[in-house]
């Protein structure tokens, strides 16, 4: 169902029923990986978190760690942050 480095390839799926009593797959929320601060970046006006994660960490499908280290469980949360957390890239 997802590729082989996304963070759900290895999540538990299981099927649930939803309000109108429909069969729906879904996967559970995988722990946060352990990561480290490798530094602050300092954000220019337009620089968006695939941009950053592509140059920080090599894959902008990575922009997720750097919202996991700066607590936020959507990029919108940090969208407009000046100052953002990079993570070392080893989580």
């Amino acid at each position: 169902m997802f590729d082989d480095d996304s963070r759900y390839a290895d999540a538990e799926e299981k099927t649930v029923e939803d309000s109108r009593g429909r069969q729906v797959r879904v996967v559970s929320v995988p722990d946060a990986p352990e990561q480290s601060r490798a530094g602050v970046h300092r954000r220019r006006q337009g620089q968006r978190l695939d941009h950053l994660a592509h140059h920080y960490l090599g894959a902008a499908t990575d922009y997720w760690k750097i919202c996991e280290i700066n607590d936020a469980m959507y990029p919108d949360q940090i969208a407009e942050a000046t100052n953002v957390d990079i993570p070392d890239g080893q989580g």
